[in-house]
């Protein structure tokens, strides 16, 4: 079973980065399936670097579909509507295609299966077990997004999803190694490992494979996911380190609303917190008016400093002025060292700095426990 996987982030992406494929005999993979939702055409891409070759045009009827691929490796197909690459719609699902194989894809746009031949069988085989072995997971997300349409408070939903979720995802993940571990000689098991999402976790996959199956064909596939997640965790080591309780905030000099160089230096001796945002951040946005409620609940206590990023100076000052902004403002141009100096790769970012220009904590995201922070902070 997949989840629907169309981020509004690849959708653009795929949009803007569709190229013709080329035209090179390689490895064939063919696919045919029922699914309902399917409108009347689908097209089918595969990642190439920071953009989307365009692999097919399929015909789509009754839910019914048919295409064959050439591939020289394993590889992820990403397969939507046309509407959504124009984002009129959410349709599409994604595939590994493994050259030699045949597949066929059942389901619906919220859990669709594979099977066909001997690989796809086995991977259709460890992705149920997968399914079974994550939904308690999925049923407590459902009953808690439930709860929360119902109007119980985010802070208390968040509060019992941080208490519950460790164990069962802790388990389910168990429950899907221990499977890897009996069925260790299944290439559908190695095609899984990326699934897993966790660096350690794929790690331990890897190593429960019989050494064939670790050093066979779909090692370029798994192993390609390990290297991202060790680059991935390498980042955020280093990203920690930046913004860890105790590091000295960088300086920086950046224009205010008024044209004129402002500096963090000149703020020292006060509690300021850097707000990292742009207009364009639909979780910044969401979060302003509690930025305002505890901006004014705690005035005098602190003072924030927004950092506009990622947009032009007209649509920064005009964002500042339609939601009546009423803390100091400067706009960071691209070309600035700021963000990585703060090691910022998520909007919004909130650093809390202390007067002795040390970073006292960070969030990162629209997270309830920030306010909560802020009450224990200054709440005193």
């Amino acid at each position: 079973m997949k989840k629907l996987m169309i981020a509004l982030a690849a959708a653009t992406l795929l949009a803007a980065n569709v190229q013709a494929s080329d035209s090179v005999t390689k490895g064939k993979v063919t696919f045919d399936g029922q699914m309902s939702g399917l409108t009347d055409s689908l097209i089918v891409l595969k990642a190439d670097n920071n953009s989307f070759t365009r692999l097919d045009t399929v015909l789509v009827k009754d839910g019914k579909f048919h295409f064959t691929v050439s591939l020289d490796q394993p590889t992820d197909l990403y397969i939507y509507s046309p509407g959504t690459l124009r984002h009129t719609e959410r349709i599409g699902f994604t595939a590994i295609a493994v050259p030699g194989e045949k597949a066929t894809i059942t389901g619906d746009q919220k859990a669709y299966y594979f099977s066909g031949s001997k690989f796809y069988e086995q991977y259709g085989a460890v992705d149920r077990v997968a399914e079974e072995a994550m939904k308690p997971l999925r049923l407590l997300e459902d009953s808690l997004t439930e709860r929360m349409k119902k109007g119980e408070p985010q802070a208390q939903i968040m509060k019992e999803y941080d208490a519950k979720e460790p164990a069962l995802l802790a388990k389910g993940n168990q429950q899907i190694l221990d499977f890897i571990g009996k069925h260790n000689t299944s290439e559908g098991c190695a095609a899984y490992i990326p699934s897993l999402n966790d660096l350690e976790l794929m790690k331990k996959a890897a190593g429960l494979l019989s050494d064939d199956v670790r050093n066979g064909r779909m090692k370029s596939y798994y192993q390609a996911a390990i290297d991202q997640a060790q680059k991935r965790a390498e980042k955020e080591a280093e990203q920690a380190k930046k913004q860890g309780n105790g590091t000295v905030a960088p300086d920086f000099t950046l224009n205010d609303l008024n044209g004129k160089p402002l500096s963090l230096s000149s703020l020292k001796g006060k509690y300021v917190l850097l707000d990292f945002w742009g207009t364009w951040c639909i979780w910044c946005v969401r979060g302003i008016p509690m930025m305002k409620e505890y901006y004014n609940k705690y005035k005098g206590k602190f003072e924030i400093l927004s950092i506009d990023c990622n947009e032009t100076e007209d649509k920064w000052k005009a964002g500042v002025k339609k939601y009546d902004l009423p803390w100091l403002h400067v706009y960071n141009p691209r070309n600035t060292k700021v963000l990585d100096d703060y090691g910022i790769t998520g909007f919004p970012t909130k650093i809390l700095v202390g007067p002795d220009g040390k970073i006292v904590k960070t969030f990162i995201g629209e997270d309830p426990a920030f306010y909560k922070f802020l009450d224990e902070q200054f709440g005193k």
